[in-house]
């Protein structure tokens, strides 16, 4: 995987960094995976705007992720590498030996003919599934469940991966993407490799046009606002609005917000980094 700096020939381009998608392998999706995304434009079901600046951007379509893996001991293969526009990770085509179809989240190094699996005893070879149990200490893993049979939930964006660390009894350290250190049961599956196009968090979109593309709205800053807007507002000329808070008031800088009461507080070992 590569990355593009284009040529200045416009404002647009001229800090403009591209994904080479060297790891693409086709730009026509499946059809039988696809299915309609309803937007919402930040809004609920009463029509009232609940987030802030979301609204527009390009029409898509959501591709079926099997992020359960749950066809045990039955290879497939890996047909073409995709781009989603739902996800900052690639995304692989696979094929079983049935004819069945299914998209999963594509890993670093894999390519079109090579044959995945997921099962208890399968060999810990990129784009493998496994549990928990059977992968060896201290391998590199992404797409890791927090329930066995839940699905993966962690670990699933762009360049992302988690690190089996030790095993005692019916759980396993990981070490996640955030810096936190957590337990997590050895049922759980997850994929052997770390998530492609890794040189996502390297491009620069260049202009804010791209933005609104994405569906992202323009954002004012708090302090420009008035005091009846938010916390940060008000004051004469260019003063500061205080200490730096969300438009609720929870202040915005180490500020912890979760609950000391919370279940599963006894299943993390060390926090995430601050």
């Amino acid at each position: 995987m590569s990355v593009r700096k284009l040529k200045p020939i416009t404002p647009g381009q001229r800090f403009r960094v591209v994904n080479g998608f060297d790891a693409i392998t086709t730009d026509k999706p499946e059809k039988s995976l696809l299915r309609p995304i309803k937007r919402s434009g930040g809004r609920n079901s009463q029509g009232k705007m609940t987030m802030r600046h979301i609204g527009g951007g390009h029409k898509r379509r959501y591709r079926i992720i099997d992020f359960k893996r749950e066809r045990f001991n039955d290879a497939a293969e890996v047909m073409s590498i995709q781009y989603d526009p739902n996800r900052t990770a690639f995304i692989a085509l696979v094929q079983y030996a049935d004819g069945e179809k299914r998209y999963v989240i594509a890993q670093n190094g894999l390519e079109v003919g090579q044959k995945i699996i997921s099962g208890e005893n399968v060999a810990p070879e990129v784009g493998n599934a496994m549990t928990l149990a059977n992968i060896p200490l201290g391998t590199i893993v992404s797409c890791v469940e927090l329930r066995p049979g839940q699905g993966a939930v962690m670990a699933r964006s762009a360049g992302s991966f988690a690190q089996l660390m030790a095993r005692d009894g019916k759980f396993a350290t990981i070490k996640l993407p955030s810096g936190e250190t957590r337990l997590i049961l050895v049922g759980c599956l997850a994929t052997i490799g770390v998530v492609s196009n890794s040189d996502h968090q390297l491009l620069v979109s260049g202009k804010a046009g791209r933005s609104r593309w994405l569906g992202r709205r323009p954002r004012v800053r708090p302090v420009v606002m008035n005091p009846v807007d938010h916390p940060m507002g008000g004051g004469e000329g260019k003063s500061s609005g205080g200490h730096p808070r969300s438009k609720n008031g929870i202040p915005a800088k180490g500020y912890r917000t979760r609950s000391k009461t919370k279940a599963s507080n006894k299943y993390i070992v060390e926090r995430r980094n601050k």
